[in-house]
């Protein structure tokens, strides 16, 4: 019998950094850091994060994985990214759950993901 896959959150930066009234648009990288160094140390309850990050904001934090953090660049489009990414971990028997409040993308990730708004993460961290 195979053990359960552990659920995977994936993150739209974008999104998140976003939902904050912080100044993020004016230092994208610094907001995308931020971010990134809060997940680390956050208790969310998910042993893989995928953080997605696209334009400035890939300056911010290199691609990779520190710890149970990966951080991946979108080569285009951070949508697209996100929706790759979900739909891989749900392929792979992972339950998936993708932090974004973007309707669009929400109804493109609805057969394989559940979406959270930001403020469920910005509440845990």
């Amino acid at each position: 019998m195979s053990r359960p896959r552990p659920p995977v959150l994936v993150v739209d930066a974008a999104n998140v950094v976003g939902a904050r009234a912080d100044g993020w648009w004016k230092d994208r990288a610094g907001a995308a850091r931020r971010l990134h160094e809060e997940l680390l140390v956050a208790d969310v309850g998910f042993e893989q994060i995928v953080l997605v990050l696209e334009g400035g904001a890939k300056a911010g934090v290199r691609a990779g994985k520190d710890a149970h953090v990966l951080v991946v660049h979108a080569a285009r489009d951070g949508d697209s990214e996100i929706v790759r990414r979900a739909r891989a971990a749900a392929e792979r028997g992972h339950q998936v759950r993708v932090v974004t409040a973007d309707r669009a993308l929400a109804a493109n990730l609805a057969a394989f993901a559940d979406v959270l708004g930001p403020t469920w993460l910005l509440d845990r961290l």
